[in-house]
């Protein structure tokens, strides 16, 4: 039998004054897994996370926390603690007593509190730092602090609101890797709420895709970047091209002859489509092949000239210009033993892609 999720959030109404930012909201996670909110600014991710905390209340619906309903149990009655992006660490305080604080309002034995708090700095990689305060410690060993004092109350779940947002961008980076990696150590939920896809994709089991306070998917971040539900799932996760087509026939095993763009074209789909409908064929720009047009291959595929080339040190990426009008961005990975691995501005170009690499959904208006 399988083990029941840790939380579930269900039909979760909330309401601001008149605005209603959750309507019907649903969600349900997994014991021990690292799982990411994400979505751009105003999409809801927040008002989910801070009414996991306890700290906003449903106007309708109904949060289960480790089997109990906790829905009108206050913040610090709840199996749950919150890491801030601004850490919120007491600067008068040194890092030792800025973990054992929690544990000191408890009323815990200084024995057991001297206990955890060694332990958490540990878990951490700062045991050494124990005297110091928040003004000796770099940004990534704040956050470090701000995790440690998390984790020592034990909690079901540990919350996480944007925390790595005021990293610079390596730190950020090693953080990531960090986070992860104690999130497996330590066993518990991390649910991560963020408006940066790297980051989702990078420390995630899976992921939730917000916009306009629903639930557009939710899935492995393998899924959501290489099976996007919707336009806008595809569009917020890294580059999409979109291509607009038409199913002309079924051929077999959810292969579909497809019309676009003047030619016709064999395109693989996860899903059924009948003869008639008007789809929308996904690539991402690393799935495109671009050839000088004078080498172009004998089958289907689209002519343009090169708008644009930025090398980046590990890909060229080219945005080209189709002659149906629609711009596009291919991206290839550099070929440091071909010298003519370039494009020319205005080049003329074909553009192919790998077959069965597309994604394609229903065209929506």
């Amino acid at each position: 039998m399988s083990k029941p999720p840790i939380l579930t959030l269900a039909d979760i109404t909330k309401r601001f004054d008149t605005q209603e930012v959750l309507s019907g909201f649903n969600l349900s996670i997994e014991d021990g897994e690292f799982f990411t909110i994400l979505g751009p600014s105003g999409c809801g991710k927040t008002t989910v996370l801070r009414l996991i905390a306890g700290f906003e209340g449903a106007d309708e619906g109904r949060i289960m926390l480790n089997g109990q309903d906790v829905s009108k149990l206050s913040a610090e009655k709840r199996p749950v603690n919150t890491v801030f992006q601004s850490y919120a660490l007491f600067p008068h305080m040194t890092v030792f007593d800025n973990v054992a604080f929690g544990l000191k309002m408890a009323k815990v034995s200084k024995p057991e509190i001297a206990e955890r708090v060694k332990e958490a700095l540990a878990t951490v990689r700062l045991s050494d730092f124990a005297t110091r305060k928040p003004h000796q410690l770099s940004g990534g060993q704040k956050q470090r602090v701000a995790i440690a004092r998390a984790v020592v109350n034990r909690p079901k779940v540990l919350l996480l609101d944007e925390s790595l947002s005021a990293l610079d961008y390596k730190l950020r980076q090693q953080m990531q890797m960090e986070l992860k990696q104690l999130q497996r150590k330590l066993g518990i939920t991390f649910i991560y709420v963020t408006h940066d896809q790297e980051e989702a994709l990078s420390m995630s089991d899976r992921v939730l895709v917000m916009h306009n306070g629903q639930a557009q998917q939710v899935g492995t971040p393998r899924e959501i970047y290489e099976c996007p539900n919707n336009l806008f799932v595809a569009s917020f996760i890294g580059e999409i091209n979109v291509f607009n087509a038409e199913i002309v026939e079924s051929l077999s095993d959810y292969r579909y002859l497809a019309a676009m763009d003047g030619f016709k074209r064999e395109i693989h789909a996860d899903r059924r489509f009948e003869a008639g409908d008007k789809v929308h064929v996904l690539l991402r720009p690393e799935d495109l092949r671009i050839e000088y047009l004078e080498d172009a291959p004998d089958r289907p595929g689209f002519s343009g000239q090169v708008l644009e080339r930025n090398y980046t040190g590990q890909t060229l990426d080219s945005q080209i210009q189709l002659q149906s009008g629609q711009t596009i961005m291919a991206s290839e990975f550099f070929d440091e033993d071909d010298p003519d691995f370039d494009y020319s501005i205005n080049q003329k170009v074909w553009v192919d892609w790998v077959h069965g690499w597309e994604h394609v959904i229903k065209a929506e208006s």
